[in-house]
């Protein structure tokens, strides 16, 4: 019999606890807190609960410490926890990476899916947003009559710069309807084309009091105005869906209100040292006029002199013209004749006659040429006919040979063999050719 594996307690908590949290990725949970404790290591523990079930979870110190709010009994919260065994005990237990409070996180998740969102369209690209007016003529402000921010935005604007009127669009800045609020009167204000700038916030809050300025309407608002907007929204911590698509985003309203006018009493002083540098740019400029005008009075001349003195370069000019249409017409002439030698060497019957010698020449070039190769060739002709005359088999002939055929196949005979007595064969002399009969055969090699 084989011999039987046998877990320790200790080795069957290890294998699940590896079973357990390999097989389970990082999840999100949300549920009820119960039977929280705090020891003085930092660590939490506690157990989630819903109308169902309950597990337990353990928090330890480096992630509690991170979290931003207080946990307690009873409250509602999503946890992104890994799964585990508590092996000593074999308690299954949760352990928890992140916290956060339920609604909080569920706004929170539906800010990051918008600001996806709104990003992938382009509403948040650096290259949309606009620089704002130096001097606007009019600021607007779209935030609640009642609020702190309205108030802080006009004691910054009084102290910057009074000159600069401004303009208040009333709406709610927290609520169901708040968002539809704001987005009309930033429409409104887009129409109605009376602001260089527009100022859209209110003070600090909770996330769900900022919620009116994290929704898609007011987004697409603020990316339709034809106005520069700046958004202050709640605190410096606090960034909303509309301190990223405006133009610029100030940390408060007071800040905004900083951006957007400009610092009076700086100006008054530029102002003054502009006025400065213009006056003794003037007088420079007067003092130097004095001078040329001082010089020009000097240099005026006389409008009977500056007659004479015109008169005088007229006859110069008069004299100087004359010199050169005559020195012209000279070398005009001289042009002429020059040309007309030169026609007359060119004239069309000289050159007749030149092209006839030419073409007389050539002639007599051709007939030698033709009559040399001409020569040449009969030359070649007797050579290549008397080296013909020499392989002809007629040659042969005249020296006492005979060509012979077989008269009935006209086969060409060159010894006996084949040939009977009786065959006729026809004999080709030097001249003339004999039809014979074969009385007789005797074969040499025999």
């Amino acid at each position: 019999m084989s011999e039987r594996d046998i877990y320790s307690v200790a080795r069957l908590n290890r294998e699940a606890r590896a079973l357990l949290e390999g097989h389970f990725p990082l999840l999100w949970l949300e549920g009820e807190i119960s039977n929280l404790a705090r020891p003085r290591s930092g660590h939490l523990y506690f157990s989630i609960k819903d109308e169902f079930a309950q597990v337990r979870c353990a928090m330890f110190r480096m992630k509690a410490v991170n979290l931003r709010f207080a946990p307690r009994d009873g409250m509602q919260v999503l946890m992104r926890v890994r799964i585990s065994l508590y092996e000593p005990r074999g308690d299954f237990q949760l352990v928890v990476e992140h916290m956060e409070e339920a609604g909080d996180g569920a706004l929170r998740r539906a800010f990051e899916a918008l600001r996806l969102r709104l990003d992938e369209q382009g509403l948040f690209a650096p290259q949309r947003k606009r620089a704002l007016p130096l001097l606007p003529r009019c600021i607007g402000v779209v935030t609640s009559p009642s609020g702190a921010a309205i108030h802080d935005i006009l004691q910054v604007l009084k102290r910057r710069f009074a000159a600069i009127p401004v303009v208040l669009y009333p709406v709610a800045v927290q609520g169901a309807a708040a968002a539809q609020e704001i987005a009309t009167a930033i429409r409104l204000a887009g129409q109605r084309n009376e602001c260089d700038v527009l100022i859209v916030g209110r003070g600090g809050g909770s996330l769900e009091d900022l919620w009116a300025f994290n929704e898609e309407v007011v987004a697409q608002a603020i990316h339709a105005s034809p106005i520069p907007i700046v958004s202050a929204v709640g605190h410096e911590v606090d960034v909303s869906i509309a301190d990223l698509v405006a133009d610029v985003r100030a940390p408060t309203p007071s800040a905004a209100a900083e951006l957007v006018s400009p610092d009076g009493q700086k100006w008054q002083i530029q102002l003054q040292g502009t006025l400065q540098r213009l006056q003794q740019t003037m007088q420079r400029q007067l003092r130097q006029h004095q001078q040329q005008l001082q010089w020009l009075q000097q240099r005026l001349i006389h409008p009977g002199r500056r007659l004479q003195q015109q008169a005088q370069r007229l006859d110069e000019l008069e004299l100087r013209l004359g010199m050169a249409m005559q020195h012209q017409l000279r070398h005009r002439a001289s042009r002429l004749a020059l040309n007309q030698t030169r026609l007359a060497r060119h004239h069309p019957a000289q050159r007749l006659q030149q092209y006839r010698q030419l073409a007389q020449m050539l002639a007599r070039r051709l007939e030698q040429a033709m009559n040399q190769q001409l020569a040449r060739r009969r030359q070649h002709l007797a050579a290549q006919a008397h080296a013909l005359e020499t392989v002809s088999p007629l040659a042969t002939l005249s020296r006492g040979y005979a060509i012979i055929h077989h008269q009935h196949s006209g086969e060409l005979l060159r010894d006996v063999r084949g040939l009977q007595p009786g065959d006729q064969i026809t004999a080709r002399l030097h001249r003339g050719r004999l039809d014979c009969r074969i009385e007789e055969i005797h074969d040499d090699q025999n």
